[in-house]
């Protein structure tokens, strides 16, 4: 006898309908930005608190020409936002606009208040006219200040076009020795809007240097320091006896000391 054996083969799945899968996405993705919205709310309520306001500030570093006390009264209320939300590069410049501060760094310090360690310009010349207040640091950077405020008023004066001051100062420091070998000091020294040199010495005496490059320049003022206290001792003179000097010819200079009244430049050959 023969059994028959049925099987009975698994009904396949209707396929959904192209309008429930759309809205079965746009309920998925409703949520999704539902707790997206939720959870920004919260952080953002959590970011306001008052406990992250900023309330305080940490100074450290260099305030030898500035108060404490004065610096937090007068920045601490142009600090906005919070811990979270201060813009660190405007606090920044804002400390770097108040007078000798020459850099400050500013960060975060949880959970509300800021640490700034301030560097201050180190004044290495006087710059300008003296109505101008404003002076040259050991950069050769050009800042804005009360000559009053200066300790030191042995410092020279330096002259010349402000997008120059690195310039001036690296010649300047160069030259300075080779004036000092001498025993004279300078005073001030100008670089001219044609790019022409001069300095005025300790004495009073002004020299007249004239254009080149670096090198050049100290060259010659080597060749003159080197050469003027042999020509004063044989006028019987001192170097101190210096009035004036031009070392803009070709072949020598020219030469007025005190009871001189001129020296052929081309007596003097380099």
């Amino acid at each position: 006898m023969t059994r028959h054996i049925r099987t009975h083969r698994p009904l396949e799945a209707e396929p959904i309908a192209l309008d429930i899968r759309l809205m079965q996405y746009m309920t998925r993705l409703l949520l999704s930005v539902f707790a997206l919205m939720v959870m920004g709310a919260m952080v953002w309520g959590l970011l306001r608190l008052p406990m992250f306001s900023i309330t305080a500030m940490t100074l450290t570093g260099e305030v030898e020409h500035n108060n404490a006390v004065t610096i937090r009264a007068n920045v601490t209320p142009q600090i906005r936002g919070n811990f979270f939300t201060v813009d660190l590069l405007r606090a920044q410049q804002t400390f770097q606009s108040i007078p000798w501060v020459r850099k400050a760094v500013v960060e975060r310090e949880f959970p509300n208040r800021i640490r700034v360690s301030l560097l201050e310009h180190k004044p290495a010349a006087y710059w300008g006219q003296e109505g101008e207040g404003r002076l040259l640091n050991e950069q050769g950077e050009v800042f804005d200040a009360n000559w009053g405020e200066v300790d030191d008023e042995r410092l020279p004066k330096l002259h010349g076009p402000d997008n120059q001051s690195t310039l001036v100062l690296q010649v300047f420091e160069q030259v300075r020795p080779e004036f000092k070998k001498m025993g004279l000091d300078v005073r001030e020294f100008n670089l001219s809007e044609r790019g022409s040199w001069s300095a005025r010495l300790s004495n009073g005496g002004v020299v007249e240097i004239g254009r080149g490059e670096t090198a050049e320049i100290v060259a010659r003022v080597s060749n003159f320091t080197k050469t003027l206290p042999q020509v004063s001792v044989r006028y019987d003179r001192q170097v101190s006896a210096l009035e004036s000097a031009d070392l803009r010819h070709d072949h020598g200079y020219a030469l007025r000391l005190k009871g001189i009244t001129t020296v052929d430049s081309q007596m003097f050959k380099r």
